[in-house]
């Protein structure tokens, strides 16, 4: 168990990295001066300083997150490479960077998790599974499903993911059959229900396709295309009521979902699940420290987009209350889900 713990630190900390080594190399780029390039937060472990740069790089206690402290980033300063110095375009960029770094590892990993797979499936269907109601609705083998309830599918991925999501209830699909596009009114799937939440289930198989460099791009592209929207339909959901307190989790929780999957990884000798779950966290931690909340990264690129428009820049004590009470807001939602977690790991049962 300590080793799969060890494990879910590491992609922790690989996570962290990036995304302040996206900050850390755009800054670099744009000859702002940096005080402190560190790897988690709290009390420093390891600290050593750059003598060509000035530049200290730290290892700090807690795996939690990271920074790179910047002159001129949260204080006035007069030093011609400090960050409030530099053109507002150049600051976006520079507090976009860690957050596209993020995308660009997951759109890597998934890269290399749809090269490493025997079989990539396509979205015509095979065959049935046993009593499918899918079936039984119009659904034919042989059918290319090109999209479920309005949204398209391009691979089988998505077509699957659609499925899940809007596959509770009866759906249209549109299907090539013959060499006609024709929609199936009212196609009827089975569900399941997980965590109190009813997900629609595919009930059939389909065909695989060729593996070449053209189908390895098209389903790196929208399997990532898929996992952000993902990201964003669960966000939503949480907001509209869909899912509640319970199915979010903190990182006490996402750390027993990667030490499950590590063991899987391990005893199994199938790593694909944990990689996949590497993709969602980069994924998800790039999409949502865009999202245009205070504190965040996204909140940050906000003022500077108001800055640019009105060509002066907001109050700088007024930008740090508004960014030190959305911290306290996701620090008060981080506590909670902990405790969520923690009290969901240790009640019997």
């Amino acid at each position: 168990m300590l080793l799969y713990i060890l494990i879910a630190i590491l992609m922790f900390g690989v996570l962290i990295f990036v995304h302040e080594l996206g900050h850390f190399l755009t800054a670099r780029l744009f000859h702002v001066k940096i005080y402190e390039f560190s790897i988690g937060m709290g009390p420093k472990l390891i600290s050593k300083k750059s003598k060509k740069t000035d530049t200290s790089y730290s290892l700090r206690l807690l795996p939690i997150g990271g920074f790179v402290s910047m002159a001129g980033e949260d204080e006035e300063s007069d030093d011609e490479n400090s960050l409030r110095r530099k053109p507002v375009w150049q600051r976006i960029i520079i507090t976009a960077a860690g957050s596209l770094f993020n995308l660009f590892l997951g759109i890597l990993i998934m890269l290399i998790i749809v090269m490493s797979a025997q079989n990539l499936g396509s979205t015509t269907v095979h065959s049935f599974q046993e009593n499918a109601t899918s079936s039984e609705s119009g659904l034919m083998a042989g059918d290319t499903i090109v999209a479920v309830d309005g949204h398209r599918a391009h691979i089988s991925s998505d077509m699957s993911y659609y499925v899940i999501r809007y596959g509770t209830k009866p759906i249209d699909l549109t299907v090539i059959r013959d060499g006609e596009e024709i929609v199936l009114e009212d196609v009827v799937f089975p569900t399941q229900i997980d965590q109190g939440i009813t997900f629609g289930r595919c009930d059939f198989y389909v065909v695989a396709d060729n593996k070449t460099f053209g189908s390895v791009v098209k389903n790196t592209f929208y399997q990532s295309v898929m996992t952000v929207r993902m990201v964003y339909d669960s966000l939503y959901d949480l907001i509209t009521g869909k899912y509640g307190l319970q199915q979010l989790s903190g990182p006490v929780g996402i750390t027993g979902v990667i030490t499950d999957a590590a063991q899987d990884a391990v005893e199994g000798h199938d790593s694909s699940q944990l990689f996949y779950l590497f993709v969602v966290l980069a994924i998800n931690l790039g999409c949502m420290n865009l999202l245009p909340f205070p504190a965040l990264d996204g909140g940050r690129i906000v003022f500077l987009i108001i800055e640019g428009i009105r060509r002066k820049p907001i109050n700088p004590k007024v930008e740090g209350y508004i960014h030190a009470a959305g911290m306290v807001l996701l620090l008060l939602l981080m506590l909670i889900v902990t405790c969520k977690d923690i009290f969901t790991m240790v009640r019997p049962g």
